[in-house]
């Protein structure tokens, strides 16, 4: 069973930078299937919003995509010794305030991955908080 575990959360500045981790394990590519055919993403939910989606990253290929509010300040990357997924934040906003959450599944990265993994996904892990005062 899959087990998602986020950490490296905490109270920052804004204009300061994080680094975000999520350990990935009892990931098993099912029958006829090998790990580039999973990606891997991030999300966040604000205080009383729906789950928003940052980025995803093919396992394989390392081929990622950003949305919008993670574009041109956030990196998303990994580490497939480790079974690790990471997401450097620069440059932080009181906006970025949220749980970040990530999630692993079959497909390939893109928003439209992004966008059904949001809907349908079911493995969320417990996140990890971050919070950004001006």
């Amino acid at each position: 069973q899959v087990q998602l575990v986020e950490s490296g959360g905490g109270s920052v500045q804004a204009g300061e930078s994080l680094r975000l981790s999520c350990t990935v394990s009892g990931l098993t590519p099912g029958p006829g299937l090998n790990f580039g055919d999973y990606t891997m993403g991030w999300y966040r939910q604000k205080s009383g919003g729906a789950r928003e989606a940052i980025s995803c990253i093919n396992w394989g290929t390392g081929y990622s995509y950003y949305e919008g509010p993670a574009k041109g300040r956030f990196t998303i990357s990994k580490d497939n010794a480790e079974n690790t997924l990471y997401l450097q934040m620069n440059n932080v906003k009181p906006e970025d305030t949220a749980i970040y959450y990530c999630a692993a599944d079959r497909g390939y990265c893109s928003g439209t991955w992004l966008y059904d993994v949001a809907r349908t996904y079911s493995r969320w892990g417990q996140g990890t908080q971050v919070t950004v005062s001006s």
